[in-house]
């Protein structure tokens, strides 16, 4: 879809903010949200003008096409207060462009930049109060789209919604996790919409899932749906894993998302002289590597939980964990602390990746 030349911008401010009732050190990730939203909806082949309200329920006839055909997608983001009560994004362009990706394979509109970017930075001007400043504080941004065409013949809708929420969030997972290749269910497969970040993907992990965590483990390192040897993702999030000196992790492709932030510590390891593979990577080769103690690290990589640390993984019932390594000697943690020192702007961002609103 062609974006239009002029896009009306349509705010209804809340009476009164919620912001008092809210204890920011002890908030649940994604349980609580902020004052306002976006909305803007798509028909007659074209996106109408943008709204910004409270934040609240919405109603719909039981008949749209999401509730009955999953057409849903949506992106994780976060914006971050600095010392100088700032507001930033980071790379918002990026989760543009992944989004009507998704739109694409999904068959569903694109999003135009000023409806999109634009209208997510006016947002944020009402709400940048929820934006708490300090280590570990950010954000979370929730931009999807549904689509909302009444009706329950099996097809593409006509009618679509924009939405934006925003929920204030702290660290996401806290300390490591223990995690369990799969040996028999997939995340995605060569053909599917394992790339885009549309609902069904991660609803198709949640009974794998349940079922790692009924074993002991929080997550599910997942494998390749024809053999199951190949390591592509963990949990929601991409995988990296350090042997000896040298970072791999699996190339994007049709099964693994083209992440945000997978990408950026890519860039920032190789701006700090680390060692970067970006290569197909086999059970075996992992098994070989901690056998001759090469396997240093492995953790996951997402805009929620930015690194997620693993401190072992199990394998046909057999559980293999890490050495420990302190933080100074953790590749995880440099990296880590990079990124978060560029976006919450304690560090010089070299790559131009931080928006101001």
């Amino acid at each position: 879809m062609n974006s239009q030349s002029k896009v009306d911008f349509k705010i209804q401010k809340i009476e009164k903010s919620n912001i008092g009732s809210i204890d920011f050190e002890n908030i649940k990730f994604g349980s609580t949200f902020t004052d306002h939203m976006l909305v803007c909806h798509y028909k007659d082949g074209q996106w109408g003008d943008v709204e910004i309200k409270p934040y609240g329920p919405m109603s719909f006839a039981p008949s749209i096409n999401v509730f009955h055909y999953g057409q849903a997608i949506f992106e994780g983001m976060k914006a971050y207060k600095d010392s100088n009560d700032d507001v930033w994004l980071f790379r918002p362009r990026e989760n543009w462009a992944r989004f009507n990706k998704s739109a694409e394979r999904m068959a569903m509109p694109h999003i135009d930049e000023e409806r999109f970017v634009d209208g997510l930075k006016a947002l944020l001007n009402l709400d940048k109060d929820w934006v708490q400043k300090g280590k570990g504080n950010a954000l979370y941004i929730r931009p999807f789209m549904i689509g909302t065409h009444e009706g329950v013949v099996a097809g593409p809708s006509s009618e679509f919604m924009f939405c934006i929420i925003c929920s204030p969030a702290r660290t996401y997972y806290s300390g490591k996790v223990k995690v369990q290749i799969a040996e028999h269910y997939s995340r995605a497969a060569n053909g599917g919409v394992g790339y885009t970040k549309c609902s069904g993907n991660y609803a198709g992990q949640f009974y794998p899932t349940k079922l790692a965590q009924e074993a002991g483990y929080q997550q599910v390192i997942w494998t390749d749906d024809a053999t199951h040897t190949k390591l592509e993702e963990a949990g929601t999030m991409n995988v990296f894993f350090r042997i000896g000196d040298t970072i791999i992790t699996a190339p994007t492709s049709e099964r693994i998302l083209d992440g945000v932030t997978r990408k950026s510590l890519l860039d920032i390891a190789k701006s700090k002289g680390m060692n970067v593979e970006v290569k197909s990577i086999v059970v075996q080769d992992l098994l070989d590597a901690h056998a001759k103690g090469e396997l240093k690290e492995i953790f996951g990589a997402g805009t929620a939980v930015t690194i997620g640390q693993i401190e072992g993984f199990a394998f046909q019932e057999k559980y293999f964990g890490l050495p420990e390594i302190s933080d100074a000697d953790s590749f995880a943690i440099q990296l880590k602390t990079a990124l978060q020192g560029i976006q919450q702007k304690e560090l010089e961002d070299t790559f131009n990746w931080t928006e101001k609103i």
